[in-house]
């Protein structure tokens, strides 16, 4: 564990120089660091960066439908401290054998991160400031709160920007009155939004759907009766 500790350090460490060297001994990501400066400005930048149209609290978002999210986008969501070192091992090996960074090992907290403050680059200079600004933000707010802004900043494709405009557009329904096959529709997309929309391509949608429920099976959320009774429901769309 303290090696992988280390392994992170230097990581960061190569990937600030690496972005200071790229832009001319300056801070590529001053701006943004300068505003967030001190824990009390960070916590008050992050919620000015959240859009409060057709916001959605987490106690009217279903419980399956925040289980299915972690199921397929950071399973040890409410184990790790904002990052997954896990994951980012299996990463790192992913991308030292293909020379280039192609996979994040992200989490829920990184995410959020990435989308309010940072480019959507994969580069080592935009991975080394995102890790500690979500330690910041793990420091700053609670599982809770984060996945409460998750859900309602992440796209969900079609033009959607959270759950609350996703469960309009697909289902013409608020997010409370989802039920688990809509739900683990909608939690699906996230990953590639533009590839699996269900007004796009229903068939990968439902491929989608099925895996996302394979991972609930998986991880405890849902049996596997209840997995097949959402396979088999009918989803209507919104057209």
């Amino acid at each position: 564990m303290r090696l992988i500790k280390w392994l992170l350090i230097l990581c960061l460490l190569g990937g600030v120089y690496y972005g200071w060297s790229q832009s001319g001994g300056k801070n590529p990501l001053s701006p943004t660091l300068e505003r967030v400066h001190s824990a009390f400005s960070f916590r008050t930048h992050v919620e000015s960066k959240i859009n409060r149209k057709n916001y959605v609290p987490l106690t009217q978002v279903p419980l399956v439908f925040q289980q299915a999210i972690i199921s397929v986008e950071d399973n040890r969501f409410h184990q790790h401290g904002g990052i997954d070192l896990e994951a980012v091992m299996r990463a790192m090996l992913v991308n030292l054998q293909s020379g280039e960074l192609v996979e994040g090992g992200s989490t829920i907290s990184q995410q959020l991160v990435k989308n309010l403050f940072l480019s959507q680059d994969r580069t080592w200079s935009r991975k080394a400031f995102e890790i500690p600004l979500t330690f910041l933000m793990e420091s700053q707010f609670s599982k809770q709160e984060i996945l409460e802004m998750y859900l309602n900043s992440i796209y969900f494709g079609s033009g959607a920007y959270g759950i609350g405009a996703a469960s309009q557009t697909y289902f013409a329904k608020a997010p409370a009155a989802l039920s688990l096959a809509e739900s683990a529709l909608i939690a699906g997309l996230p990953a590639a939004p533009s590839l699996y929309s269900p007004l796009v391509d229903m068939t990968m949608a439902m491929q989608r759907q099925r895996v996302v429920l394979s991972a609930m099976v998986k991880h405890g959320y849902i049996t596997q009766q209840q997995a097949e009774q959402a396979r088999s429901a009918t989803v209507q769309l919104n057209h």
